[in-house]
């Protein structure tokens, strides 16, 4: 004799399992740790401010006094 069974429990089953098949995708793609983001935020904001650090000040030009 065959074995009974529940075809709505099967289908929940594997709809559960591609899902977590997919957070675990995501998990890998897109999963740092919150020390490693907020340390690449740091460095990118010394490095900006690093960067403008260099910048030249450009005022106003003078007008030119000869006709």
């Amino acid at each position: 004799m065959a074995e009974i069974i529940n075809l709505r429990q099967v289908r929940k089953a594997k709809a559960r399992a591609a899902e977590d098949a997919k957070a675990a995708e995501n998990r890998v793609a897109f999963g740092r740790p919150k020390k490693a983001k907020t340390l690449q935020q740091r460095r990118k904001a010394l490095e900006i401010e690093r960067h403008e650090g260099h910048r030249l000040e450009r005022g106003e030009p003078e007008p030119d006094s000869s006709p």
